[in-house]
Formats: structure tokens, sequence, C-alpha cells
């Protein structure tokens, strides 16, 4: 009997919070100027966001002027110590001690430098010499379910728990107030935020051993290779650019009913057999789209919707924090699907399925 990989502990890290209001009023108030302003506060008032954490906070740092390498040296001063705290958070909740982890695989693509997390973080939090590691970067959003992909393949063909760390600070790269800030500027900088989330991998038990956590069942994608000029993320001399088209939405609209029926059908399920949807929320609109075109009812989008209040758009990580969102909720879906968007444009999904409920039902690859 093949058993799935599973997701046996998460561990969050985030910067201290600031409310929306308070980061619109103390600092990008002041940031855009002429018509530019105007158009900055509605998008701020309707972005669907009530706090953020930023690592490097305007309202105490303006980094708007840094060159990018200077963002970059900071970058692994912040990263560093809040990815070692959701590193040790997922640990514990898994169970496992760090020596036994097989694979080390980080994503971020907010951040460069060589040593990099994945080595620093192994030597400093005492992996084993033959740790495997891999660096995902500049996927962008939907990084977390390719780097779900990559650990879960590891533990079905080694036997061994991987470690998945998604760790991103876009708080480092606000744009001079001197440069082009078109609307895609503005909603970037009203929307994203930064935070840390791990997660452990390890093998699938027997059933009826008693153990819990998601089941990895499988990872698929879809990429719209026509439209690739519609999600950019540019390295510039001031740190990184957003580009983002307008069009997005409507590509999306496109391809996710058709990414998630073939990906439900191939394990002989259907939309109402899931309870459990994590949506990437890119934004208000996006949840939208993705709630009409796949039929959801009107409360399937809750957790996306919280974090995205809660948190932001956290580029990477934010996946993983509605999945942890869930997990903790008083009754945890038994289906999850995890649904997020980036640059290609891909579309990416994961399905996922407690391990607990498989045991019980006696359910096997």
């Amino acid at each position: 009997m093949t058993q799935s990989p599973v997701i046996a502990g998460l561990g969050v890290a985030t910067p201290p919070p600031t409310s929306q209001e308070e980061l619109w009023s103390g600092f990008f108030a002041g940031h855009f100027t002429g018509t530019t302003r105007a158009l900055a506060q509605r998008i701020f008032a309707n972005s669907g966001v009530t706090t953020r954490q930023a690592a490097v906070n305007p309202l105490l740092e303006d980094v708007s002027d840094w060159p990018t390498e200077r963002r970059m040296r900071r970058y692994l001063t912040e990263a560093l110590p809040l990815g070692k705290e959701a590193v040790d958070r997922a640990l514990a909740a898994a169970g496992v001690p760090v020596r036994d982890i097989g694979l080390f695989a980080v994503c971020s693509c907010t951040g460069y430098a060589t040593p990099g997390l994945d080595i620093l973080l192994a030597r400093d939090m005492g992996m084993a010499p033959d740790t495997q590691r891999l660096f995902i970067g500049h996927m962008g959003c939907y990084a977390a379910l390719p780097g779900l992909g990559v650990a879960s393949d590891f533990v079905a063909a080694r036997g061994r728990p991987a470690l998945l760390l998604c760790a991103e600070l876009t708080s480092l790269h606000i744009q001079p107030a001197s440069a082009r800030m078109d609307t895609q500027q503005i909603i970037s900088h009203a929307l994203f935020s930064d935070a840390a989330v791990a997660t452990v991998l390890r093998p699938g038990s027997e059933p009826g051993d008693g153990a819990g956590g998601y089941a990895v069942r499988e990872v698929a994608s879809a990429t719209d290779t026509s439209t690739s000029d519609h999600m950019t993320w540019e390295v510039t001399d001031r740190g990184f650019r957003m580009g983002l088209s307008p069009r997005v939405p409507q590509v999306l609209a496109a391809h996710v009913a058709t990414l998630v029926d073939d990906l439900l059908d191939r394990h002989g399920l259907t939309r109402s057999d899931v309870d459990g949807w994590a949506v990437h929320p890119g934004g208000p609109r996006i949840l939208t789209v993705v709630e009409r075109e796949l039929g959801l009812p009107a409360d399937a989008l809750d957790a996306s919707r919280e974090t995205l209040a809660e948190h932001g758009n956290c580029s990477s990580p934010t996946a993983l924090l509605i999945l942890d969102r869930m997990r903790r909720a008083s009754r945890p879906p038994r289906r999850v699907l995890l649904l997020a968007f980036g640059p290609g444009l891909t579309l990416y999904a994961a399905l996922l399925e407690r391990e607990s409920e498989r045991a019980l039902a006696g359910e096997a690859d």
C-alpha cells in the first residue's frame, strides 16, 4: 500500500503587525503625490487588507531610495531570524529532529545571497552534512506549491522527512517616490506583506496508527505562456519592481476550472468533495473571479479573505498561511485544494487530504 507524503507540522513567523490605515496615513499618503495620491487612497481603502507585517517598517525606516545592494544585505539580516523561527516551530510541531531532515528547500523571490538562506540556516540549525538543499527563486506567489511538490517527491522516493521554508520580505522593495507610480505599483504597495512559513513533510503512516496531518495527494500546474508579460518582477537599481496587468483575472478565469476539475477527476472527486478552498489572495478581485468560475459557496473563501485582511499578500508563504488557519479551525476540512498564481502566467493546484480520514476510509493510491 503506497502512502502519500504528509504535512506533519507547520510553523509561522511574522514581523510585528501594523494597520493598513496607519501605513497609509503615516507613510504612503506622503509617498504618493498629485492625482496619484487620490487613486492610491482608493486602492488602499479597497485592498481587503486590515493589517500587514513589515520586517522593515516604512513608518520607521524609508527604504524607497536604497540601492538594490543595500536591500539585499538587509534581506539576510531580517530573513535569517524569521526563517529560523518558522523552521523551529514546524520541526517542533512535527516532532522531527532537525538532523533527520533529508531535504531542505527554500522558496523566496524577494532577496538573493550566496551563501543563501538554505546554506546558512542548515549550518545554524545543525542540519546533517548530507542534507540536500534546494533554492526555489523568482517563482513568486505560487512557489510554495512546486516547493510542496518537490518535497513530496523526495519523501516518497527516499522515505526521509523534508523541510520547506517560504520566506518573503516584500517591505524591502518599496519603489522611489520619483519612479513612475502607475496603478500596478500602487496595488503592489497596498497589498504586499512579510512572512515566513515552514512545513515538515514525512512519509505517510500506515492506516489506523492515529497520525494526523494532511497527505499531499498531487500537485498540478498550468501555464499560459502567451500571457507571460502579464505579471513580472524585475530587478532594478532600486529594488525589485512589480508588473501586474489588469488582465490577470480574466486569464485565471479562462484556466482555473479546467485545472481544478482535471486534478480532482484523476482522484475520482468533484468540486463538491472539497470542503477546504485555500486560494491565494492576490487581491480581492482574484478571489471573486475564482469563486465565480468554480461556482463556490459564498463562505468557501472565508479563510483566504481573512488571511488577506490579517496578513496582506505575503507572496509565497500565503497559501501555507491559509492552510495553517484552516487546520487550526474547530472543524478542520477533510479535503483541501490549494490554488496559487504567478508569473508565467502560471496556475498551481495541490490536493491535500487529512491523513486520519484516509486511514479510516482505508484509502490507498
